[in-house]
């Protein structure tokens, strides 16, 4: 039985951890993973702590949060200190430290077990967690999805029926090749029919939010929505006349909402229920009421055809996306 240590902060994974636990993994037959945080880090431990276990999901992955000295110089005990957080976590005999790092040495020397660096001189994964923090879009290609999720940019289509939100969010999704989450509740009135009651309204938007999180894990930085649960709150309220509380406890609104005006014609599609021009004015001041009940960035887009794409990429560079 041969045991492995990695130690780091991770913050966050990128591709230079994944070849250093990879190559790690392969060489011994237990590796333990050890996530160390403070309680000021600009990424919280905790949630390193579940992207590692996502990502090495046949190793032991551990988290410490102690405040401890970081660096040699902070404290004359320093190697002491760390020895016994060492032990702690791993009281079985260590017989590998992997470290892309020189303190990797050192470790393995008081822990009387072997040092295996693995690039060192960053020749197969020429990343920091610095730079990926300084500019994570830059790095983009280095990051496991579980990290795209969290520094992925949702820019969602608001608005009433037949305003062209789903061909938009189509031009858009090829403009920044990426991906785009489709209208869900097209797929289930397409199967079901627009007879909708409370419940069906709230499993479209929970089904919405699901394909949302799935697709900001795979995403091109930016990932557009066709809707989100606010158009479907607003949706709730134009077909049952009331307001629905359990959209409230919803709280992961997109980095930006784009409002597309009413200013295309309203189609029959056979899914499509308020054509008339008082009905798409009332819908419309829903959707504006969503948006500024929840205090969220926004922006109007107009025009027709390639004029209306272009107002929506000029709203998406204003607000720095």
């Amino acid at each position: 039985m041969t045991r492995g240590f990695v130690l780091g902060k991770f913050m966050p994974p990128h591709g230079g951890h994944q070849l250093l636990c990879e190559t790690a993994r392969a060489l011994v037959d237990e590796l333990t993973i050890l996530v160390c945080w403070l309680p000021d880090d600009p990424i919280p431990g905790a949630l390193r702590l579940g992207w590692m276990r996502e990502l090495f999901p046949d190793c032991r992955v551990l988290g410490h949060d102690a405040v401890v000295p970081q660096q040699p110089e902070e404290h004359p005990d320093f190697w002491s200190i760390w020895h016994d957080i060492i032990v702690a976590a791993h009281p079985e005999p260590v017989d590998i430290v992997f470290a892309s790092e020189p303190y990797g040495a050192r470790l393995a020397y008081d822990l009387g077990a072997r040092f295996v660096p693995v690039d060192p001189d960053r020749d197969g994964a020429a990343v920091s967690g610095s730079a990926v923090r300084a500019d994570p879009w830059q790095h983009w290609d280095h990051l496991p999805p579980p990290v795209r999720g969290h520094y992925a940019r949702t820019i969602c289509l608001h608005g009433p029926e037949s305003t062209g939100k789903s061909t938009l969010a189509r031009q858009l999704a090829q403009h920044f090749a990426t991906a785009f989450v489709p209208e869900y509740g097209r797929t289930w009135c397409a199967t079901f029919g627009n007879d909708l009651v409370r419940d069906d309204l709230r499993l479209i938007a929970r089904a919405q939010d699901a394909m949302a999180n799935s697709l900001r894990r795979r995403c091109n930085r930016r990932l557009i929505l066709d809707t989100d649960p606010l158009m479907t709150a607003a949706w709730s309220e134009m077909m049952l006349g009331a307001h629905d509380p359990w959209f409230d406890r919803w709280d992961e609104p997109a980095d930006l909402y784009l409002l597309l005006d009413i200013d295309l014609p309203w189609v029959d599609d056979g899914t499509r229920l308020f054509g008339a021009p008082a009905d798409r004015r009332r819908f419309f001041d829903l959707c504006v009421r969503q948006l500024d009940r929840r205090g969220v960035r926004w922006a109007m887009v107009s025009g027709i055809g390639d004029a209306r794409r272009d107002h929506a990429l000029e709203a998406i560079s204003h607000a720095g996306l």
